[in-house]
Formats: C-alpha cells, structure tokens, sequence
C-alpha cells in the first residue's frame, strides 16, 4: 500500500514541479518582465528549488563519449555485450583511425567494473569508467530497475547475482581484471572462489574497494540496522509489490524511494545545508557551483527498486550470518571457499573516512584467500577518503587510480 501512496502523491507533485520550473524561468529569462521587479532573483531561485525537490529523476546517462588516449582524443561508444533480465553487461568500445594508437588499445587489458545493486545505478560510477578508459577496455554492470522486470522473468536471488558475474566473467575471457566497488566485493569473490574450487581459469586481478567483506569490523550505521533488525523485520517493514503502472507489477521489491529517505537520513543537516548552499548560488548567480549541485543531486536521487529475494538474501547472507567469513554459505550448495584461489591476485582499497564499510571490513579479504601468494596481495588505505571518494572524485583520480592502473598492468604481463 505504501508505494500506491507514492506513486499517488508522485503523480499529483508532477505538475507542481513543472509550474515551478515554469516560474523560476519566468523570473529569470531576460526576456521576461518580470525578471526586471524587485525580489526577482530570489524568487526564481526559490522555484528552482522547489522544482528541483518537486521532480521525479530519471536514470542519468553516462555520457561518455570521448577520451584521452596518450593524449589524443578518442571516441567512445556504448554497446550491449550481454542482455540479461535483471542486468546488461555494457561494453565502451573506443574508435580511432590511427593504426598505431589502435594496435595499442588492442593490447590494453580488459577490466569488468561490478557495479553495486545497491539503490543507485551503475552510472554512479561514471569516474571510475572515464579513468579506466585511459588504458583499459572497460565492461560494466549496468542493473536493471526490478520495477521495470516482469513478473515472468522469475525472481533473482543473491545466488543469481553470483552467477551473473561469472558469465560476465566467462565472457569477456580468463584474461580479465574485476574491479568490485562496495556491495559487489562479497558476490564478486564468492564467483571468483566457486570458479576455483571447480577448476575454471580465474581473473587475473580482482581488486576490492569498500565492501562489507566482514560487516563486523567497525561497524558503521549502515551495518547496525542491517545486523540489529532481525531478517521478519526487513521482509515487513520495507518489502512491497510494485504498482500497475509499470512492467514488473506485482514483483516483491525493496522500493527505490525507501532507499532514498535512507540514503538521506544518515545526514540530513549536510542535505539541508547544500540545498540551502544552493539557492544562495542562484541568487548570486555562481553558475559553476549551481551545476556543481545539479550534477550530483541528478544522481544521487535516481535511485532503483531492488528485487526482494536478492535484498534479503544479502541482509541475512552478510549481515547477520557472516557466512562469507564463517565458511558456512552455499551458492546452488557448493561451499564458498575463497582459500582455492590461487591465480588470482587481490589488492583492496579502504577509504580512511568511510562511513559505509567501515575500516577493515574490506581488507578481511587477505585473511580469506590464503591461497594467493602473500606478495600478490597488496593494500591501500586512501587517507582523508570517505566511502565515493575511493571511486570518484579528485582522490580516486589522483591517488586511486594510479595504484589500480599499476597493479593491473603488472599482472598484464
């Protein structure tokens, strides 16, 4: 009932937030009269605002479309190497006429990016994809929206999202380096280990970056709900069906805009003060700043219905049973057994400030996989990093990046 009542009062703000747009541009274009009237700055700016907390935001693109390859501009084009019901496997496939420069990013390494099903989509990683673009060839999970799935698509369940990555893996080739940002560290390895227990050639690289190997290890306020609430609680108080006004009516599903109230409810004064940060920026007229907010905010409120099973599998999974770190989960009852890896090297990255996967919780992945050489098995804190500035951001360009790239191109060779 709860997501009728959204879609209700969604479908009743929609035209509000298109007066206020209207509005805002009425006090603002120059061409207006009313531009002219005192006050008129002030009052655009409020209609901007209210517009901006009235809308519904889409999924963004990643808008990708050219980068810098030893210096020379190269285009970039989107395609779909895989199509799955709950998720596409999104290829950026670079062009260039220069023979040499092509020769050159034939032989670049091919890197699969798992992005997390986690609220967001994929395209909250667009930074980490233009980076990796320098001198890679770069994959990406890009999840389905479960309210766009049908109901006779079936459910997915943790143990598809296991099996997902493995075909991904399986596709792009055994040569492959897996990057895992967040919550995908712990499917992520529980795929490479299954393939080492039965035999399959394995990644070369898997790199780990802020996940919840051990939710145990500092503990943030995120891993406190998911381990003091017992799993009935979750199936009750946050499960709903999808409304008819979209292809996967009916499915169970852990609602995008729950997620959200969630997402903001961890630090609302910070929210406030950057909204209220924002129409100042209006009133002034600092352009920069004001696109600044636009950008971020267009995606970090586009925000994705998760499928029920998947959600509470990996509630109970990891944070409640532990059962990567006590030996005891079972994908399609085989063992998960990370200590077969043995090719694979592994570095994990850990911000200093994270407030998501708290210290340590990523780095128990060294503990696990004692099957991969001491030496092939790197760590980095990123000091004065919060949990985005591992993956995007002045940080992850500046220090993240460079580690990645070198321990990738070492194990290339």
């Amino acid at each position: 009932m709860l997501y009728q009542l959204y879609e209700t009062q969604r479908a009743w703000l929609s035209p509000f937030a298109e007066f206020a747009s209207a509005s805002s541009k009425l006090y603002s274009h120059p061409l207006s009269p009313l531009t002219h009237t005192p006050g008129a700055d002030r009052v655009a700016a409020c209609f901007d605002l209210m517009h901006r907390l009235a809308k519904e935001y889409e999924k963004p693109q990643f808008g990708i479309t050219t980068v810098q390859v030893e210096g020379t501009d190269i285009a970039v084009q989107e395609q779909i190497a895989v199509n799955k019901p709950f998720c596409q496997l999104r290829r950026f496939k670079r062009f260039t006429d220069e023979v040499e420069l092509l020769t050159t990013m034939k032989s670049q390494p091919s890197v699969l990016v798992v992005a997390p099903l986690s609220g967001h989509h994929a395209t909250l990683l667009r930074d980490t994809v233009r980076m990796l673009l320098r001198d890679h060839k770069v994959y990406i999970t890009d999840w389905v929206d479960a309210r766009m799935v049908p109901l006779d698509a079936g459910p997915f369940h943790l143990d598809d999202y296991v099996e997902y990555v493995q075909d991904f893996i399986r596709h792009i080739g055994p040569d492959v380096h897996v990057i895992s940002v967040c919550q995908p560290t712990v499917p992520v390895l529980a795929a490479i280990s299954l393939m080492a227990s039965r035999g399959e050639p394995t990644p070369r690289t898997m790199t780990m970056m802020g996940g919840p190997i051990d939710a145990r290890k500092s503990p943030t306020a995120v891993n406190n709900l998911a381990m003091n609430k017992s799993y009935e609680w979750f199936e009750n108080n946050v499960i709903y069906r999808v409304p008819p006004n979209y292809p996967g009516a009916g499915r169970r599903v852990y609602p995008g805009f729950l997620q959200h109230t969630g997402f903001v409810a961890m630090n609302p004064d910070r929210h406030l003060s950057s909204h209220y940060d924002y129409f100042l920026d209006l009133v002034r007229g600092d352009d920069e700043s004001v696109e600044q907010h636009r950008t971020f905010y267009d995606e970090y409120n586009a925000v994705l219905d998760m499928p029920a099973e998947y959600y509470l599998d990996t509630i109970k999974t990891v944070f409640q049973d532990f059962a990567l770190v006590n030996g005891t989960w079972q994908v399609r009852g085989e063992y998960v057994r990370p200590q077969d890896i043995k090719t694979t090297a592994l570095l994990t990255v850990e911000g200093e400030l994270d407030d998501i996967s708290g210290a340590g919780q990523t780095r128990v992945a060294h503990e696990l996989c004692t099957g991969i050489p001491k030496d092939e098995q790197p760590h980095y804190t990123v000091e004065g990093a919060g949990h985005y500035g591992i993956f995007s951001g002045r940080r992850w360009r500046e220090k993240v990046y460079p580690r990645v790239r070198d321990f990738i191109a070492k194990h290339e060779k």
